[in-house]
């Protein structure tokens, strides 16, 4: 939202040119603490700097108020202006001139009262019944319930706006739609000591609201304004929508277009990768291959073996470097743990890089290579035996499986299913050979 943008722009620029540019004081007065409290019949007759967990002002500032406080509550009066930021202002007295200040919640209460401007950026803010703030109020934030009084005018960009009480000049509102469903700012911060508002999506005008000047507000549709409510004119923008950040929805020639390009990528990239195989490890090939040929039913079923079987791998690795890391590092071998942790740490990264291999192009090489020995077979048998033919022809078929709309993903399952089936009693078969060789 850029109008969002500029507000906060425009806050914290001005706030930094407060701060660098404002002539120095003549004097000041400097609290800071866990807890800094000014009591109701202590004045300040200068400025007063201020930095605390819990900042209270009962009594008097005779000049600028700046505080930086997780909660700073303004009970007494600031005979100029409040800069303020943490995480909870409360303003229940009087602060003369203006209000500048950032929080994740901002409350000015039923007996408060701003003098000049208010220019606020926070997840919400509310001003109480009964609250004036007799300039300007500009904000930027999640939310806005304005219950109190307002003397001039109102711009404000926020995801809720809810306006229920006085507004002596004119409103300007950049809001969110309903539609959004932006949950309230209570569900995502916290430590805050006020009772957050509830503000519903977009613009909300109450039946008790004035707005004496005009209402501008830019979102997507008409909202309901009570008859009299403002008594000026009511204008509403269309949001302005950034073009680069519209998806518009493919064409079917773009669908198609794209399914095929993805389809010829797949085969592709299976049949480099196939050949490398069969080039560097045909007889892996082959044997996998005679595997899966002679027991595919078992293939299947010790392939959703061996699915499950690689992410408890990965989960005992992990318990395993935790209790043998606790368990050295009790009896001072820390050396042992960090060599532990180590090989632990190759092992897992050795085992995803494997599996993944494996399931993204091993075993759909090996059912392209089964699969066209198989077709070639049925008409030209020596043609069957060739180390290439079979393997480019069962690619563009298993190429173009797993790209069918909605089948594909499972065929794709299926295929990978049985490819580790096959590997699983590959591996089982090489494993008993030097066993059953021991035993003899």
């Amino acid at each position: 939202m850029n109008t969002i943008q500029r507000i906060l722009a425009g806050f914290a620029l001005t706030a930094l040119l407060t701060l660098t540019f404002a002539s120095p004081a003549l004097a000041f007065d400097g609290r800071a603490g866990d807890t800094v409290t000014i009591e109701a019949d202590e004045v300040v007759n200068d400025d007063l700097y201020a930095s605390a967990e819990t900042f209270t002002l009962e009594g008097t500032v005779k000049g600028d108020l700046i505080v930086f406080a997780a909660t700073v509550y303004v009970n007494g009066t600031v005979e100029g202006d409040l800069i303020a930021a943490g995480n909870t202002i409360v303003i229940n007295g009087t602060v003369t001139d203006d209000v500048r200040t950032a929080a994740a919640a901002i409350q000015i209460g039923d007996d408060g009262t701003v003098g000049g401007d208010v220019i606020a950026a926070s997840a919400s803010l509310e001003n109480k019944n009964g609250s004036a703030v007799e300039g300007d109020l500009i904000y930027a934030g999640a939310q806005a319930l304005l219950a109190g009084s307002i003397g001039d005018d109102v711009s404000i960009a926020a995801g809720g706006v809810d306006i229920q009480g006085e507004v002596g000049g004119d409103v300007t509102a950049e809001v969110g739609d309903s539609e959004e469903g932006s949950p309230s700012p209570s569900m995502y911060i916290s430590d805050v000591k006020v009772i957050i508002p509830n503000v519903s999506p977009g613009l909300t005008v109450g039946d008790e609201a004035a707005i004496k000047g005009s209402l501008t507000y830019t979102q997507s549709y008409d909202v309901n304004i009570p008859t009299g409510a403002v008594i000026g004119t009511i204008i509403r923008n269309e949001p302005v929508v950034d073009e680069d950040e519209v998806e518009t929805a493919p064409t079917p020639a773009e669908r198609a277009a794209a399914w095929t390009f993805d389809m010829l990528r797949t085969i592709a990239t299976l049949a480099i990768f196939g050949l490398l195989l069969v080039w560097l490890a045909p007889n892996f090939l082959k044997e996998l291959s005679e595997k899966l040929q002679s027991q595919p039913a078992p293939s299947f079923g010790w392939g959703v073996v061996a699915y499950a079987a690689f992410f408890f791998s990965l989960l005992l690795i992990v318990v395993v470097m935790i209790i043998s890391g606790i368990l050295f590092g009790i009896i001072s071998l820390g050396s042992v743990t960090g060599t532990i942790i180590w090989v632990g740490l190759l092992a897992i990264f050795a085992l995803i890089v494997g599996f993944v291999l494996f399931t993204s192009f091993g075993a759909q090489i090996l059912v392209a290579w089964l699969g066209g020995k198989w077709i070639l077979g049925r008409f030209n048998p020596a043609l069957a035996e060739h180390k290439v033919w079979p393997l480019l022809l069962g690619v563009v078929i298993v190429g173009l499986l797993v790209k069918l709309p909605l089948a594909g993903w499972l065929i794709g399952f299926l295929i990978m299913f049985f490819g580790l089936g096959a590997l699983w009693l590959w591996g089982r078969d090489r494993m008993r050979k030097p066993m059953e060789g021991a035993t003899q």
